[in-house]
């Protein structure tokens, strides 16, 4: 991976992270946030349920323009912030 590459993907990383803890209204720091952490279910520190999925997704969708169009596809791509970076760049939103 080249360099540019690193500081794009690192630039959408922290970007999605600030999405999600605005979206879910979490008084915790992006730095705060490990980018391979589950963000979904017990072992979650951030403990996302699914009222939190649903505003994350309006929010991909405002921001990206990218719907997660089913339950099964947003656990997917909710997997970790990582994951969710990966997603959007198949979808080719960032």
């Amino acid at each position: 991976m080249n360099e540019a590459t690193a500081d794009d993907r690192d630039g959408l990383v922290d970007a999605l992270k600030q999405l999600i803890l605005t979206a879910c209204n979490r008084a915790e720091s992006p730095a705060d946030v490990d980018d391979e952490a589950p963000l979904i279910g017990p072992g979650s520190p951030l403990g996302l349920d699914s009222l939190d999925v649903l505003q994350v997704s309006l929010a991909l969708t405002q921001r990206y323009g990218v719907r997660l169009e089913d339950s099964k596809q947003a656990r997917r791509a909710l997997r970790s912030v990582r994951s969710l970076a990966l997603y959007l760049r198949d979808a080719g939103a960032a």
